[in-house]
């Protein structure tokens, strides 16, 4: 029997739905990495808890254990199902899993409901001229939201899948004849909020269900070739080609392999498949074909297209931003780039610099760690790596204590080179991880800590001596992918010395840190020597772009970049 499309393989990559039902290869599934394990248990842990407040705060809930009982209460207009499950769809293939059922009227004799999932995820975010849908848990029917204004959908990948998987559910319960008639759904987020949705308007064109259709036949055709190619009645359906997907996906080894091989220009970041689709149709199957197209005609838009014009003026109408990937395209056969004139790459410099990162676990900041560089002498300040850690305090005010020690020490310093006459900058990677914590440690500051105009008053002068290098990196070098710091610190030669080094993995150091565990003492250790190599980080990247970074070849130099071909 072929097998039913899920809720979360409606934006899943298309070679990885077909390998997931029987590969035409030998292959060992790897080992979960340990991050992904615990992204897994905490968005576990959310429902659960999630769950155990709804049941509490609506009594009149029934926790459906099949899809049998899931039915009956539904035929019988239970107001909240929890844990519903509901019967797949064998003409349409399609099953679906969500955590509650609300009832929202009636259609015809039968009751309707609306889906509701519980995502471990951010959902929405600031946005001026947007409006949201928003209830709370205990009063979670649609009827009982209001809209809050400012607040728009997040435009990223896990936003779109849960969508589509939203929509998945709908057409599952319209199917069975007992959907919303509106077609609402609705996604509980990371901080319990209950965000609605009209799946039926053009409100959420990302993910409503017009555009969920196109995502779901595309993938029912690949499910249907896979159960030929089963039978022995046709070719494997898929072939690889680069997906968000590939960087958590158990075949990222054998599909990266082969589209290494052929240099596939779908491993140009961050195409889509309907991008990869377009580029190959006018003749760009590699990203070596993709570096030597022009991004000066890649930029006009406009205008009438012949058939004898280059492809760039095709792929330009499809293609949004054709010239960023042609640029990175540039950057993988030649390495890092530069984006503006030799004379405008650099960094700021001061007598005495500070490389600052911090260390997170959720939204609580147990660590900044800052490394000192003196380039002109200065009494009472020596180079050095200083760190302020809270590792077995984890009452509220924990977090803004913990800074406030961290910003007396760094403001002594700031006073110490006005008194001396030295100049002084903190440098950063990311300005908004280390922003974001300074804002929540004063939103109840502690009592000798800093005030929000001591922060803006550092951050905003003119001036600026907080320094983010994630923007100067961003807007002077071009690479073939993400700009992060392991990539750019690389790019400036440096290493760290774990073997393992990221900032999701130093959650789960800091979990054994904070313990009573007989390894606590060894994770604290890991954990400073990782956040004062990051500070280490910063400094190495900024002599790059002060030095070395200054000579290399410039991204619109097609002949100094490409040779003569």
């Amino acid at each position: 029997m072929t097998d039913f499309l899920r809720g979360d393989e409606i934006a899943a990559c298309v070679h990885r739905v077909a390998l997931s039902r029987g590969e035409p290869f030998d292959f060992a599934r790897p080992r979960t990495a340990p991050e992904h394990e615990r992204r897994r248990r905490d968005a576990e842990k959310l429902r659960r808890a999630v769950i155990s407040d709804i049941l509490e705060l609506h009594p009149e809930s029934v926790v459906a254990d099949s899809s049998v009982s899931t039915v009956d209460a539904i035929e019988t207009g239970a107001p909240l199902i929890v844990n519903p499950r509901l019967p797949g769809d064998s003409e349409a293939l399609r099953r679906s899993h969500v955590h509650a059922l609300v009832r929202v009227g009636r259609v015809g004799v039968s009751y309707a409901y609306s889906p509701v999932l519980i995502k471990n995820n951010e959902l929405v975010e600031a946005a001026s001229t947007r409006r949201t849908l928003v209830g709370t848990l205990a009063r979670i029917s649609p009827s009982e939201a209001n809209f809050r204004d400012g607040i728009g959908v997040r435009s990223n990948p896990s936003t779109l899948r849960n969508g589509l998987a939203l929509s998945h559910a709908i057409r599952v319960l319209q199917t069975m004849g007992v959907a919303d008639p509106d077609a609402r759904g609705a996604i509980i987020d990371r901080h319990r909020e209950v965000w609605w949705f009209d799946l039926g308007s053009s409100s959420y064109p990302r993910f409503n269900l017009t555009t969920y259709q196109r995502y779901y036949d595309e993938r029912l055709a690949v499910v249907r070739a896979h159960e030929r190619w089963r039978n022995g009645e046709g070719p494997f359906p898929t072939a690889p080609y680069w997906h968000r997907d590939c960087l958590e996906c158990p075949y990222n080894e054998p599909c990266g392999r082969e589209l290494r091989d052929r240099d596939d220009v779908s491993l140009t970041r961050f195409t889509t498949f309907d991008q990869q689709l377009t580029l190959r149709e006018h003749g760009v199957n590699t990203r070596h074909d993709l570096a030597r197209l022009d991004p000066v005609l890649a930029r006009q838009r406009s205008g009438p297209a012949t058939i004898t014009d280059r492809p760039e003026t095709h792929v330009a109408r499809v293609v949004s931003h054709l010239d960023e990937l042609i640029y990175r395209a540039r950057a993988h056969e030649r390495g890092p780039l530069r984006i503006v004139d030799a004379d405008l790459v650099g960094c700021p410099t001061a007598d005495v610099e500070v490389d600052i990162d911090t260390e997170s676990y959720g939204d609580s900041t147990y660590l900044w760690g800052a490394l000192v560089t003196v380039n002109r002498p200065l009494e009472g300040v020596r180079d050095g790596y200083v760190a302020f850690a809270n590792w077995d305090d984890h009452t509220a005010g924990a977090p803004a204590r913990n800074f406030a020690a961290f910003w007396r020490w760094f403001d002594e310093l700031r006073q110490r080179c006005r008194a001396q006459d030295r100049s002084v900058s903190a440098y950063c990677f990311w300005a908004q991880a280390e922003d974001g914590a300074m804002n929540r440690a004063v939103e109840d500051p502690s009592p000798d800590g800093p005030t929000r105009a001591d922060l803006d008053e550092f951050r905003l002068g003119s001036p600026t001596n907080w320094i983010d290098l994630h923007h100067l990196a961003k807007t002077q070098i071009q690479t073939d992918g993400p700009i992060g710091l392991k990539v750019m610190a690389g790019l400036a030669g440096f290493t760290w010395r774990d073997a393992n080094p990221s900032g999701e993995a130093s959650m789960l150091w800091y979990e054994v840190a904070s313990s009573s565990s007989d390894d606590a003492a060894g994770s604290r250790a890991r954990i400073l020597a990782y956040n004062e190599d990051d500070c280490r980080a910063t400094r190495a990247l900024r002599q790059w772009l002060n030095g070395p970074a200054r000579s290399l070849a410039h991204r619109d130099d097609f002949e100094g970049v490409l040779g003569h071909h």
